[in-house]
């Protein structure tokens, strides 16, 4: 009888050390992502990229020193606000993917492949969709101009996200999802066309304000807008 009482224990006691590695794996793996979001009293490298871009545009005053204090909630705020992000001064995978910081897992060169072509044909569909597709092209190759001149920042993420530099992130419509024109447009200026003539600026001249960038010597004019170095 006592035998048979402890064969019927082993089974209990296996099912509660099952459930407990259960509870524990799932804690973990909670409070791992937790962590992944860079937020007030956030330290480590994450938080430095982040400062790290967003004073190369504009957004943070601050020291890149890795502690996400005050300053860096500001600045995280001021760019979710400009870029029609939730506004909450956390930098959560949203805030991150428009930072164009992505974590180990979505870090692969496919991965970042993908975000840019995307990210581009965004600038594309807000910039110039109804424009010819040689002007939508000359627009993805504009910001892979600025990507390689020395003057501007060196990502695609940084360029299309530098503060002030194009509308359609300032008035949101970056957040749109592209169409396939978009998308191929975007995929043309990648593979190497340029019919901007290597432009790094560009502008519609019947609602243009700016005097400087009238002084810039253009390269071309494709409908509506006028490209320029």
């Amino acid at each position: 009888m006592i035998i048979k009482i402890k064969r019927s224990i082993k089974p209990i006691i296996i099912v509660s050390i099952l459930f407990t590695l259960f509870v524990a794996y799932n804690v973990f793996i909670r409070s791992q992502e937790i962590q992944a979001l860079s937020k007030y009293g956030s330290r480590g490298s994450e938080v430095t990229q982040i400062q790290t871009k967003l004073k190369r545009w504009g957004y943070y005053n601050g020291n890149v020193d890795g502690i996400y204090g005050s300053q860096t909630l500001a600045a995280v705020k001021y760019f979710q606000r400009k870029n029609g992000l939730k506004v909450d001064g956390i930098a959560g995978p949203a805030t991150l993917k428009a930072m164009g910081i992505f974590t180990s897992s979505s870090s692969s060169g496919s991965s970042s492949n993908s975000s840019n072509l995307n990210l581009l044909a965004r600038v594309v569909y807000g910039e110039a969709r109804g424009e010819p597709y040689s002007g939508q092209v000359a627009v993805a190759a504009v910001v892979l101009n600025r990507v390689k001149s020395s003057s501007f920042p060196n990502t695609i993420s940084g360029v299309v996200y530098q503060a002030g530099a194009f509308d359609a992130v300032r008035d949101g419509q970056i957040n749109l999802s592209p169409n396939s024109t978009a998308i191929k447009a975007a995929q043309d200026a990648l593979n190497g066309w340029d019919p901007s003539y290597g432009a790094i600026y560009y502008f519609n001249p019947s609602t243009a304000t700016n005097k400087w960038i009238w002084s810039r010597p253009m390269t071309v004019t494709i409908g509506r807008h006028r490209f320029c170095k």
